[in-house]
């Protein structure tokens, strides 16, 4: 995959994957639809925002995404 970032093209990378004979995959830049963790966000943020008591503080957002987190189908 690569999401033609700087990073991605740079000499050094392009040498590895040629080396390694790996074909490179290109991908949108920025497409969040194709990004998978951006879709576990969006539950855990609806998920924290369906609470009836909202977090006060950072530790209390901290420890709700960790619970939230768990209840997660796989």
């Amino acid at each position: 995959m690569d999401d033609n970032a700087r990073p991605h093209r740079i000499l050094a990378v392009e040498e590895l994957l040629e080396s390694e004979d790996i074909t490179r995959l290109d991908w949108p830049a920025y497409s969040p639809d194709l990004n998978s963790i951006e879709h576990v966000w969006d539950a855990l943020g609806r998920r924290i925002a369906a609470h009836l008591h909202h977090p006060e503080n950072t530790e209390q957002l901290k420890q709700m995404l960790i619970e939230e987190w768990a209840l997660l189908p796989l």
